[in-house]
């Protein structure tokens, strides 16, 4: 009944109009259409990059011991002997390159990417694709294979440059990595299993990675695999804010999270490395560390921000200026220092001989120090120090009362340790060995004021001790660290 009835026909009819309009919406063309406007497309990108990413394939002759040497030979006479095949030692020379004398030698292949930095041939890539390489070739996308020249190699920043003979070459445009943003389109090009000129795509997942020597690196999604390293990392606008580096995987393959060098960073490196073929980084001498919110909280300093020093290295530049170990460094030449990385970073930027501000928080109080820097080699390493001598009358109360049996230093000890004043812990029991302080640690202040004698340090410890946290700057062998002390527990 309802069938014949013209109102409900129209209403009907209404209805599955509107049914189809909204299948059409949902499952139509224009919806398609819609979506795939959305969608990030990277083919005008590939198509203005793709040309200036080029193919590093390395070759390296695998130096044979001379002992060893002399069984292979045995054995192939030994084979030729029994009439049996003989194993070719031969893996052939590498592709354009001409024979030598050690041409029968083993040859170790490597493979990676790179991308032209100057028309002239000028190849930005990781250290690590041309490290050890006796010869490196370079192919560009138009098949021609190029030998190039090893400009320089930067280890700790894993940034190399090599030049190839050539003019008139496509180059990218380097891009401003500092105004990258989490979230971002990115891509990159490369050759991942010697797979040439492979594009791969995600988003920027964080900045400031601390996974390198010396550089904050780039996180992203986009797929990196063996052959992509030293490759470009392209934003939408066609520019390159990053060199393809390092992978986190527990298989050796992609996981779902790669690392890339910033581009400003790569190319002051690059920079040095044309002009002089290495990079001169600052020395400051110092052993840095984190610092905890509890223990910015205790000193004073408020929020968990700056390097704390662990242990300044006797001769090193930072001795000099007069930095103490306990010091928190907040800045370098008026640029703040969140963490440990930020100091040796800031630090490696100043050249040797000039100088640099460093402002320190001690003893609940700010300070500027001017320190000469010195050149950064890397086969310095700070020395050990002596332990002191427990020949000195030990102390008693308060401190007792903590656990805490202390003596005083000798002037030969506090010469020894290179040290003004202190106090040497005898015996830890309690809430001082629950802290962690055990015989032999050295006390240099009790919250924020130094101590030079026993004495002194009783009268301190009894002013602090029914406060909740006492901070202790104690030094342990070469390296100084705050220790919270805890009476009420």
């Amino acid at each position: 009944m309802h069938a014949e009835n013209p109102v409900f026909r129209a209403r009907a009819r209404s209805l599955l109009s509107g049914t189809a309009l909204a299948l059409t919406v949902v499952l139509g063309q224009p919806a398609f259409e819609a979506q795939a406007r959305e969608l990030p497309d990277f083919s005008e990108v590939v198509e203005r990059v793709g040309p200036a990413v080029v193919n590093i394939r390395t070759s390296e002759k695998v130096r044979v011991p001379e002992g060893q040497a002399e069984a292979n030979e045995q054995m192939q006479e030994l084979l030729r002997r029994f009439g049996l095949p003989v194993p070719n030692q031969r893996r052939g020379a590498p592709r354009g390159g001409a024979p030598g004398d050690d041409d029968d030698a083993p040859t170790r292949r490597g493979v990676g990417s790179g991308f032209i930095l100057s028309a002239d041939g000028y190849v930005l890539t990781n250290a690590h694709v041309v490290q050890g390489a006796d010869e490196v070739f370079v192919t560009l996308t138009d098949r021609r294979e190029l030998k190039a020249k090893l400009i320089g190699a930067d280890q700790r920043s894993d940034v190399a440059v090599v030049k190839v003979e050539a003019a008139g070459l496509p180059v990218v445009k380097v891009g401003d990595s500092n105004k990258a943003k989490v979230g971002e389109w990115v891509m990159a090009i490369g050759s991942p299993f010697g797979l040439e000129n492979t594009v791969t795509a995600g988003i920027i997942s964080a900045k400031q990675r601390d996974t390198g020597d010396l550089l904050p690196l780039i996180q992203t999604d986009v797929a990196i695999n063996p052959g992509n390293s030293g490759g470009p990392l392209v934003n939408m606008r066609g520019e390159v804010i990053g060199i393809n580096s390092q992978i986190y995987s527990q298989s050796g393959g992609y996981m779902g999270i790669s690392f890339a060098i910033p581009i400003g960073d790569a190319i002051r490196v690059a920079d040095e490395l044309r002009a002089g073929g290495r990079v001169v980084r600052g020395y400051l001498g110092v052993l840095p560390d984190d610092i905890s919110k509890e223990v910015a909280e205790a000193i004073g300093l408020g929020k968990p921000q700056g390097a704390i020093i662990r242990n300044v290295i006797a001769g090193s530049p930072a001795e000099k200026a007069g930095v103490e170990g306990g010091d928190v460094v907040t800045k370098v030449d008026g640029k703040t220092v969140d963490k440990a990385a930020d100091l040796r970073r800031l630090i490696a930027t100043v050249k040797p001989g000039a100088k640099a501000t460093l402002t320190v928080f001690r003893r609940g109080a700010y300070k500027d120090l001017v320190v000469t820097m010195a050149e950064d080699e890397r086969s310095r390493r700070a020395g050990s120090g002596a332990t002191p001598d427990a020949d000195s009358a030990a102390g008693d109360a308060p401190s007792m009362a903590l656990g805490l049996k202390v003596s005083e230093l000798t002037e030969a000890q506090r010469k020894d340790l290179k040290v003004k004043g202190g106090v040497r812990v005898d015996g830890a029991t309690g809430a001082a060995a629950r802290s962690g302080l055990r015989e032999g640690d050295l006390i240099l202040a009790v919250d924020n004021v130094d101590v030079e004698t026993v004495k002194g340090f009783q009268a301190q410890i009894a002013k602090a001790a029914k406060a909740k946290v006492i901070n202790l700057l104690v030094r342990r062998d070469d390296i100084v660290n705050f220790v919270l002390l805890k009476p009420g527990k």
